[in-house]
């Protein structure tokens, strides 16, 4: 019996072992989301400030676990004015809850290079669980450096009244629902 414990030990260990962290390569990497104001337009903003990274110990990322963390003061829509009541108790609350997080419990292939993402995602001190689309292209060794690379495209929906953002603000102002949307490059370490 002692045997089989130590050989399961062990193979747990090893798998631990050769697990592989991924970090995000920035210069090639966006955070971002889409409002539609006034039910005619929409209006894309992102965060400027993040981290991420995604740690897997299968080639084809279905045990990876990701991990993302984005600046909330860092929030650009391309207006200063806009970005400031975005950031103000109105919505975010950026000097209360100044962290987006997002960590996943779930990586599941659905074919090719399809997979949906389901973990936790907390924002203006609410933690919901969500689901987004996830597209992956590679792993490919990069050119340059020879080191292995993979790109990610994620996409979902969410409202933001589920997280206690903009109670105040009418739909027919800022749609509750916002599109969720993120392209990133990561390097394996």
């Amino acid at each position: 019996m002692k045997k089989v414990t130590l050989f399961i030990a062990c193979l747990f260990a090893s798998a631990a072992a050769f697990a592989q962290t991924w970090t995000v390569d920035k210069a090639h990497a966006k955070v971002g989301f889409t409002v539609t104001h006034l039910l005619v337009s929409d209006v894309d903003g992102n965060f400027k400030t993040f981290d991420a990274k995604i740690t897997s110990s299968k080639p084809d990322f279905t045990d990876a676990v990701v991990e993302l963390t984005a600046d909330v003061n860092s929030i650009d829509t391309g207006n200063e004015r806009r970005d400031a009541d975005l950031k103000s108790d109105k919505y975010f609350d950026a000097a209360k809850y100044p962290t987006l997080t997002f960590k996943s419990n779930s990586f599941k292939k659905v074919e090719g290079k399809k997979y949906k993402v389901t973990g936790d995602l907390t924002m203006h001190g609410v933690t919901k669980p969500v689901t987004l689309d996830v597209t992956l292209n590679g792993p490919i060794p990069h050119p340059m450096n020879k080191k292995e690379i993979a790109g990610f495209k994620i996409a979902g929906e969410l409202k933001r009244s589920d997280f206690g953002i903009g109670t105040g603000t009418p739909v027919a102002v800022v749609s509750d629902e916002i599109t969720i949307r993120a392209n990133a490059e990561f390097g394996k370490q």
